[in-house]
């Protein structure tokens, strides 16, 4: 049994898959504005996304931004495992 991860470990981590997922839906040209913010506190994962694009991107910003919520904490859940 390994030690648990570090905070910063966690944070670092989910902050990774997050924008990994939006940099996989969308061309780095299509996002014009992007803001990923992590807090790791008494155990307590937050994750907060803002997500601009441009017009013409093929996907839905907001669908996109819940996924990459998700892959954040798919991917600390992950480190606990």
């Amino acid at each position: 049994m390994g030690s648990e991860p570090t905070d910063e470990t966690v944070v670092q981590t989910a902050a990774e898959a997050a924008e990994g997922l939006v940099f996989a839906r969308f061309a780095n040209s299509a996002v014009t504005d992007i803001d990923i913010t992590v807090s790791f506190v008494d155990g307590v994962l937050d994750v907060d996304i803002y997500l601009n694009t441009a017009e013409d991107a093929e996907a839905d910003p907001e669908a996109v931004a819940q996924e990459a919520i998700e892959a954040a904490e798919d991917a600390v859940d992950e480190l606990f495992a």
